[in-house]
């Protein structure tokens, strides 16, 4: 063994000993073997059956071994005939056992998949808008598909391999004790031999296929991307800038799979040199045993049989060990999610909304996305009366998007107060909070489905008449019995065959549907033509009589009839008043009114 080897060595037994010691370690199998206790039932039966599967491996050599050194040469064809039926049967019960095992065992990994999926995707649902702010879908999905892939794989083979591997060795060795002790210490003097090599590349296959997690989850993300926007792309004619791009990425995988399988082949190749060296030391040794008298020729070929069950729980440890890396890298990326704690919760005493009246006050409200550097809002103060409709107008990056995204907790504020009917949003329950209040923005996201899915989607426990009058509200209903399959036409990802106006309305009628007494428009109709326009604008109208309404205009045509506009700037608020008392100020409003109407004025 070269100087350098042994160092290496001695470094990956120190980080081993370390992992074993550390309590981020032991959490983290902790962590792990947790998911086994909803199927405990279904594991112990996959032990069971695989250890009766360990067991006739080791007992077939020792008949063998009989029936070569003392039935045979004794000429008893009668326990030949009984062993005959007694090894038949126990092989009848082998293929039971190896299809309980195979089966039963990799439906107790889908569970385990199943279960942690579902607490995953839970989970990434308490999340705050700023986590998905800075984390790409496409890294999202490889967690929550091919991470977790990996691990039910270790979930199944992980423990069948290691307990079958143990039972082989351990009674191997007994057994083989039992012949002849010297050529059994020589055979098994090769473990330590095969437990170094394991050792020394199990770093180098962690960090190999950690780096292809990696890589697969940038494909992810990029194709997700490139995907969405595949229309800009052709409309750019991007397309071969797109395949460079996505090359790129792909390269990067590329090499890092083939490193990780480079590892993998050393590892491989390393096992299958040091087996077959010990096939050839049980041959060579034995052979000489048996010139010498030491053991009969029967215990040659128990000893020849053992080698090769012997290298099943070899192969099955190698195994174990790849999986391990992989499935163990897969775990960890997916309790680091898990970890993640949403920074917006219900407080332990935190209330239900009942009888919503829609009075919103900002007190001294200040709010930054880094924590309180950067202020996007700063000593922010406005009173919203029950029912009224206040109107936010500004250049863009003042902050309005933001602002209203404060009122149902997508963000929390650094400082001052937010107060709905006298409430602080703070002391609220967020879902009871958000179950009171309607967005309309200007890019309607729809569900893949068809159109009543993504009515109802505002209510899912409203009857489909609810739905089609939510639709005749929105001024949308004509339109959809006019499709194909009416209420179930299919929309296409994301509403893709539907226009901009269809997709507003829909949306817009989905709010009908939730009926919620806070409305907040985001520059609903910003990206419309005149005449859409107008008839999404009679839409909203109709859907804010009665709710308290915040709205985000560009176009000031929209909000002539607010009862109060708010002018938000770098600066803060800047101007409130109503259209026409803003007129009159003869400021900010006024020239950004004659800067859309000037043509209108002259």
């Amino acid at each position: 063994m070269e100087k350098d080897e042994v160092q290496d060595l001695l470094l990956i037994l120190e980080k081993l000993c370390k992992n074993l010691r550390g309590g981020a370690y032991k959490e983290l199998v902790r962590k792990f073997i947790s998911y086994y206790k909803p199927h405990k039932i279904l594991f112990f039966i996959d032990m069971f059956f695989a250890f009766l599967i360990s067991a006739i491996d080791l007992i077939f050599p020792m008949i063998s071994r009989q029936i070569v050194n003392d039935i045979v040469p004794n000429g008893r064809m009668d326990l030949l005939l009984r062993w005959t039926i007694i090894l038949l049967v126990l092989f009848i019960v082998r293929y039971i056992s190896n299809y309980i095992v195979a089966y039963w065992g990799h439906v107790l990994g889908v569970y385990i998949e199943y279960n942690m999926r579902k607490e995953l995707f839970a989970h990434l649902q308490t999340l705050p808008f700023s986590y998905y702010d800075n984390t790409k879908t496409g890294h999202i999905m490889s967690r929550l598909v091919n991470d977790l892939r990996d691990v039910v794989e270790l979930a199944h083979h992980g423990p069948e391999d290691l307990f079958i591997s143990l039972v082989m060795l351990i009674g191997s060795f007994i057994l083989l004790m039992s012949v002849e002790w010297r050529l059994t210490l020589i055979i098994f003097a090769f473990i330590p031999l095969i437990i170094w090599f394991v050792l020394r590349k199990r770093v180098r296959m962690h960090n190999a296929f950690k780096r292809v997690r990696r890589k697969i989850s940038n494909i992810n993300a990029y194709l997700e991307n490139s995907i969405s926007g595949v229309r800009v792309a052709k409309a750019f004619t991007n397309e071969d800038y797109e395949i460079d791009k996505f090359d790129y990425s792909n390269d990067e995988y590329k090499e890092s799979r083939k490193e990780s399988y480079k590892v993998m082949a050393e590892f491989m190749a390393g096992i299958n040199i040091t087996t077959n060296i010990l096939n050839l030391a049980v041959i060579s040794i034995g052979g000489y045993f048996v010139y010498n008298d030491f053991i009969q020729v029967g215990d040659l070929l128990a000893y020849t049989m053992y080698v090769n069950f012997f290298m099943q729980p070899i192969r099955r440890l190698s195994n174990f060990m790849q999986q391990y890396q992989e499935g163990m890298t897969g775990f960890e990326r997916f309790i680091e999610i898990m970890a993640i704690k949403p920074d917006i919760i219900d407080k332990k005493d935190a209330v239900e909304l009942k009888d919503v009246k829609g009075h919103i006050q900002f007190n001294n409200v200040s709010f930054s996305y880094t924590n309180g550097k950067d202020r996007v809002l700063t000593d922010i103060n406005m009173d919203i009366k029950p029912g009224k409709t206040v109107a936010l107008v500004g250049p863009s990056g003042a902050g309005k998007t933001t602002l209203c995204h404060l009122i149902p907790r997508f963000y929390d504020i650094n400082n001052g107060e937010i107060l709905l009917d006298s409430k602080d949003i703070r002391d609220i329950k967020i879902e009871s909070l958000r179950r009171n209040i309607g967005i309309v923005q200007q890019d309607v996201f729809l569900f893949t489905g068809t159109v009543k899915d993504n009515i109802a989607y505002g209510d899912p426990t409203k009857s489909e008449e609810e739905i089609i009058e939510a639709a005749k509200l929105a001024s949308i209903h004509e339109y959809i019995m006019t499709l194909p399959n009416g209420y179930d036409t299919y929309i296409g990802e994301k509403g893709v065959k539907l226009s901009g106006g269809q997709k507003q309305r829909l949306s817009i009628a989905r709010l009908f549907l939730k009926d919620p007494p806070i409305l907040i428009l985001d520059e609903a109709t910003s990206s419309l033509d005149n005449q859409t326009e107008m008839l999404i604008q009679e839409a909203l109208e109709k859907l804010s009589e009665g709710r308290t309404t915040l709205v985000i205009a560009h176009r000031l045509s929209t909000i002539k009839n607010a009862d109060e506009i708010i002018v938000l700037t770098n600066n803060g608020i800047e101007e409130r008043g109503t259209h026409e008392e803003l007129l009159s100020k003869d400021d900010i409003y006024a020239e950004l009114y004659r800067s859309q109407f000037k043509d209108l004025d002259d």
